[in-house]
Parts: C-alpha cells; structure tokens; sequence
C-alpha cells in the first residue's frame, strides 16, 4: 500500500548539494548526510557524509564493508576511512594503477579498470600492496582481482578464459607469498581435483560480504551449461541459471548455492541480493519473476520462495524488514513475500541501504541519494551527478 504520508513527503524534506570537487579532495558545501554513505557514479566512487565528502573518481576503491577507502592521488596510493577522510597510510606506486580489490589494510590494483567482459591479452600485471609494502605479479592470461583472504595472505582473481577471446572463467586463489595460483578448496575443505574447477559465464555480478567479513556472496545469473565442482566430479549434468558463488574468505572453500527456476531467466538488473544483519540468512530477489528466496548460511540451502514485488529492476537490504526496490516504489515484506507497507520515491531505486540506528533508509535515485525515516517520509537529499548505485551505508 501507498500512504498520503509518502505522497505528501515527496515534496518535502531537506535538499543538499554535492559539488564536483577533485580527486580526493573534500567538497566545497559538505552535504549535511546523517550517516556516511558510499555510491558509484559514472565518474567514480563518491562519499557522502562524514567529516569530508568527497568524489574520489574512478582510481579509488572501497571495500565490501564501505569502512575504507584506497585512492590513487597523483603517484601516491592513499588509504583512509571515509567517515573523517583523513589519510593513514601513504606509499608510491608510479603512474597507471588503478586500485580494483579492498580490505582492511590491503589493496589490489591493476592497469585496466574493472569491465564486463576483459579484453584479451597475455599478461596481467597486479600490483599488491599490504600494511604499506608492495609486491607486483605478472601473471599469465587475463586475471582480474576480487577480494581478499581474511588473513591478506592470499588474493582470490577471476582468471578469464581462454585469454586470446575470454568469455568465462574461474575464481582461483593467488598465493601472495609464492606468486602462485591454484584451485580453491570445496566445502568440505579438500582440494578440488583438476579438471574440476567450476567455469562460469555469470551476468548481472552482485557481491554483498557477510556481517563479520569472513564470507562473500555473489550472485550469478544466466548460466546455461554451467557445471558445479560437484556435478563435475560426479559426472551429473549441470543446467544452473542462478546461484549465490559462496567465497570463505578464511578458510578458502567456495560452494553454489542453486536458486530455483525462473531465477536466472530475466535481466540481470531484475536480480539482487542481500544478507541479514546477524548474519544468519540470505535474500535473493528477482523482479522479472516476482520471487524471493530465502536461505539459512549456514546450512546453504534454500529455505522457502514467495511472490513479492514484480518489476524491471531490483534493489534490495535487510532492516527491521527485508526492503525491496521495484522501479519508483520501495515495499517492506515480510516472512512470506507480502507488502507490508510502501511508499513512492521520485525515480527508479538504484541501490537500497539502511543506517546503523535503523532509523534512515537510503535510496539511490537520478542524480542523488534521498533518505528516508521508517514511514517512508523524504528527510533528505544530496545531489549526485552521475550515480549509478548506492553502495554502502554505516
């Protein structure tokens, strides 16, 4: 249901400016955001709130918690946290890296920006820096980095294949102190034997990282032909259209999680994912279908699909309710996929998150974030040129 509340509060609340600014470089009217807020524009990654609100442009990066941010500034590679902007850690790159995978105190840049689909090439040079030393791989094929061991002693990296025309490929795990790159473990912590590693062909690749940062979930759709560690090593036939890749970023195993049929079948837009605050369950929306799944993380294993909202695209968080986006709604559901309230916002959502307290939900829209309190109520607005996603909220 709409209320009159969320009618009327569309044209209410309070209107702030994020100027363009350069790289790094706090804005000239910080915008008064409640909360530190991190989203993607088509210039590069942006930060609202906090004591210095800044577009860091398209040579930063933050991590899947949104707590730090790494930026290149001139030949210097910076790290701070966006809530005071203030550098901790400086060090000397040279010039063409572009920072591509985050943690806490470790960064990984390459000398391609991240892509759909890479071009073909020889060699991938990464670069790694960890508590301020640096280390640089040249690693045959094309290798993208994706995230981090918990420990930073290891780097997962898609390795694209084959790499004169990729077009699929497979996480492995490079070992940053031999130079290495192998398979990942199973789930049950065995070495995945060769020949057996899972080869995907994923569209629509959206990862959200676990409250306490040891598991990244990424969603894949439109898989056809794709074949698990466990179907290969089985001989079954694998068909899977959509599953959550599930990364232990400590102990080193990567499971799929299946998600049933029509998941997978529409647009990659009309998918999102989302974890639970404590941790405990995930939340697969798919708009084009009009479907959410749910399943427990620690058995893996889908828990129940429901009707839910039907639309073209889809955001999706977890607050006191699960939140979801459609087009220019926003619907809390509950257990069983049911709108138990929802109110209007003046474009398509691009991107869901909830404050700390609970008390704001933010949303991205055209050209800006707007912020919410829990009846749907417009209490703000920044202005953000370019915004393709809201990423993070804390």
């Amino acid at each position: 249901m709409t209320t009159r509340r969320g009618f009327l509060a569309l044209a209410g609340g309070t209107t702030v400016a994020l100027l363009g600014g350069c790289s790094g470089k706090p804005e000239k009217e910080p915008a008064k955001v409640p909360d530190v807020v991190l989203a993607d524009s088509e210039q590069g990654l942006v930060v609202l709130g906090g004591a210095r609100p800044a577009r860091h442009g398209p040579r930063a990066a933050a991590s899947a918690d949104g707590r730090v941010v790494f930026a290149v500034v001139g030949d210097n590679l910076e790290r701070f946290d966006p809530a005071d902007g203030i550098s901790t850690r400086s060090v000397t790159l040279g010039g063409g890296w572009l920072p591509r995978a985050v943690s806490r105190t470790a960064c990984a840049l390459s000398r391609t920006a991240a892509a759909v689909q890479p071009a073909a090439r020889p060699q991938s040079p990464l670069l790694v820096t960890v508590d301020g030393q640096q280390r640089r791989y040249d690693l045959p094929g094309v290798v993208e980095p994706d995230a981090f061991t918990t420990d930073n002693t290891g780097l997962f990296v898609l390795e694209w294949l084959p790499a004169t025309a990729p077009d699929h490929y497979r996480v492995r795990l490079l070992d940053l102190a031999t130079g290495t790159v192998g398979p990942l473990l199973t789930r049950n912590k065995t070495a995945v034997p060769p020949g057996a590693e899972e080869e995907m062909r994923g569209e629509g690749r959206q990862a959200v990282l676990s409250p306490d940062g040891q598991v990244l979930y990424t969603l894949y759709t439109h898989q056809p032909g794709h074949q698990h560690t466990r179907d290969l090593l089985s001989g079954r036939p694998g068909n899977a259209h959509a599953f959550v890749h599930v990364l232990h970023l400590t102990e080193r195993w990567a499971y799929c999680l299946d998600l049933p049929h029509p998941f997978g079948e529409g647009p990659p837009g009309a998918h999102a994912v989302a974890a639970s605050a404590d941790g405990r369950e995930l939340a697969v929306f798919d708009a084009s279908s009009g479907n959410i799944a749910y399943a427990g993380t620690t058995e893996l294993a889908i828990a129940g699909v429901f009707k839910a909202p039907k639309g073209d695209k889809a955001s999706l968080t977890y607050g006191t309710s699960v939140l979801a986006g459609t087009g220019r709604t926003i619907s809390a559901l509950d257990r069983t996929g049911a709108v138990t309230a929802s109110w209007p916002v003046p474009a398509d959502v691009r991107g869901l998150a909830v404050s700390p307290d609970g008390e704001r939900v933010y949303c991205g829209g055209d050209n800006e974030v707007l912020w919410f309190d829990s009846g749907g109520a417009i209490r703000g607005r920044a202005k953000v040129e370019g915004l393709t996603t809201l990423r993070s909220v804390r």
